[in-house]
């Protein structure tokens, strides 16, 4: 039997289901193999990115296909799984957290970076009620570095073309 009726039967066999946009449990996760080494265009992290598609039974079906269609990507998944990946933000507000929240917007303590071309990028920083603690606005910039705190409610970003990184 081939790999990917392997899965299928796997699939069939523990009732799992995928989006209907797909045919077969197999075809899922050789969407999401061929999607991967892209995926990081989209302003996520690989793990990142693909967290994003382990909700219902996608998180069982990837783990079983993963490591059979595309072992490449089997690091990928174990972060994606465990959480424990770095998160690239883009523009909007985010809530800072100590703790990655799946499907929500959050932001962990730390310092993040955002790199390119900034023309009229603004941030700010603010308490749980609303307050600004810290903000700025660059006209032009080639890098931006802000401190996120643990003590901070909320990050919003706006106008800012890429993607906000932990700096390492």
């Amino acid at each position: 039997m081939s790999p990917e009726g392997e899965i299928d039967k796997l699939a069939a066999t523990n009732g799992w289901v995928v989006d209907a946009l797909y045919a077969s449990a197999s075809a899922f996760v050789r969407d999401m193999c061929e999607s991967l080494p892209i995926s990081a265009i989209d302003g996520a992290s690989r793990p990142q990115w693909l967290a994003d598609h382990l909700k219902g039974d996608g998180q069982a079906v990837l783990k079983a296909g993963i490591p059979k269609l595309c072992p490449t990507w089997t690091k990928t998944l174990e972060e994606a799984v465990s959480g424990d990946y770095e998160v690239w933000l883009s523009n909007g507000d985010y809530e800072v957290s100590s703790e990655t929240k799946l499907g929500e917007e959050s932001i962990k303590p730390g310092t993040y970076r955002i790199k390119g071309d900034l023309e009229n990028c603004y941030w700010e920083r603010l308490t749980r009620s609303g307050e600004i603690i810290d903000n700025n606005f660059a006209s032009a910039a080639r890098e931006i570095t802000v401190t996120v705190r643990a003590s901070d409610g909320l990050f919003r970003s706006e106008g800012c073309e890429g993607v906000w990184k932990p700096v390492r």
